[in-house]
């Protein structure tokens, strides 16, 4: 290990720590660090590491500490808990309104994957980890926190070579349901496998959601088709990039297939409905290692009956009920319990007990 004349630590942030993370337990495969310029270079411009891997974000360690090539930096988490250290092999400035244009595809800083990457700055340590703990994380999630050789065993265990992936970071309702549902029908096994790193302001605690998806798994799937595990990434609301970036995250931890529905991993009005499904036109499908699964824009009809699509349901508008997630927000904060067809009662009540406490 190359010695420095005084030790070098970092805190790293709580997206920082969730990359480290996934970096140390493989879920960032081919990855062992955080990137260099040509990485970074080649992945904001053509979606490939500098070796040619499929990558579609970024993955930097942006900080003002005073370090050079050849220093060893000890990392803790945000926390302080320590995890390991990085071997710095490069500094090099990153252009972070380049990197915000053509990952994000805008350089609006109210975009808060665009925020994000702005007040972390433009210099960046790159370098190989090595990991001595992983971040600690609440009872009710570590329970569910499976490595990708984890995820993995636990699918031969059970004879799935078919599985399908579902990512959120919404409370599960019919909508979700309908999805993973109409999957299950073509797939030996659903890996529900939501993100609980950080969100942005005004989502669904991760937690909240949490109790929303074991309750829904217990009651309404099968027992022995189904796993729930937990993503500890950090949303970067890049909308197609991120839809991509889920797919190898996933293909990482086991699935073969994952779902990609409307306005995947998007925010605001920043991206079209099905932007995130044409993207995988960009890429080899057979390269990228994981089958993607779209489907349209799903709703409750009520001359159907059912949920149902623009593809199932010949009825007009009228018929048709969709609730955005920012009106299903702003009805819980008011006390009004979401209808029947758009969430399961049992849903409902957990977010529901949320808000109460939030406002007491």
């Amino acid at each position: 290990m190359p010695k420095t004349e005084q030790a070098l630590s970092l805190t790293l942030s709580a997206r920082q720590t969730a990359d480290f993370e996934l970096l140390a337990n493989g879920g960032f495969a081919p990855l062992s660090g955080f990137m260099g310029a040509d990485d970074w270079r080649s992945v904001v411009e053509s979606m490939r590491t500098a070796g040619g891997e499929i990558w579609s974000i970024p993955i930097v360690l942006a900080t003002a500490l005073d370090a050079a090539p050849g220093d060893v930096v000890e990392l803790s988490a945000a926390d302080g808990k320590a995890l390991g250290r990085l071997t710095i092999e490069e500094t090099f400035e990153r252009d972070v309104e380049r990197e915000a244009e053509l990952v994000y595809r805008t350089t609006d800083d109210d975009h808060p994957g665009v925020a994000a990457i702005y007040s972390e700055g433009n210099r960046c340590l790159a370098g190989p980890i090595e990991a001595d703990a992983l971040p600690d994380h609440d009872d009710a999630f570590q329970r569910r926190l499976l490595s990708p050789a984890e995820s993995k065993a636990a699918f031969a265990d059970r004879g799935w070579k078919r599985v399908v992936a579902f990512q959120t970071r919404n409370p599960i309702h019919r909508a979700h349901e309908y999805l993973t549902k109409a999957a299950l029908e073509v797939s030996d096994g659903l890996f529900l496998h939501p993100i609980i790193g950080e969100t942005k302001k005004g989502d669904i605690p991760a937690e909240v959601r949490m109790r929303c998806y074991e309750i829904l798994l217990e009651r309404y799937y099968p027992q022995g088709r189904t796993v729930l595990g937990v993503n500890p990434a950090a949303m970067r609301y890049a909308g197609p990039r991120e839809a991509i970036f889920h797919s190898i995250v996933r293909r990482n931890y086991g699935a073969t297939h994952f779902i990609v529905g409307r306005d995947h991993a998007g925010v605001g009005d920043y991206y079209g409905t099905y932007d995130a499904q044409q993207i995988f036109d960009e890429v080899n499908i057979g390269e990228l290692g994981i089958e993607p699964l779209f489907f349209e824009h799903t709703f409750w009809c009520k001359a159907c009956e059912a949920m149902a699509s623009n593809k199932t349901c010949p009825h007009d508008d009228d018929s048709h009920l969709f609730l955005s997630g920012t009106k299903v927000r702003e009805m819980l904060a008011e006390g009004e319990t979401p209808p029947h067809e758009f969430t399961r009662e049992e849903v409902a009540e957990i977010l529901m007990e949320a808000y109460r406490k939030e406002g007491d």
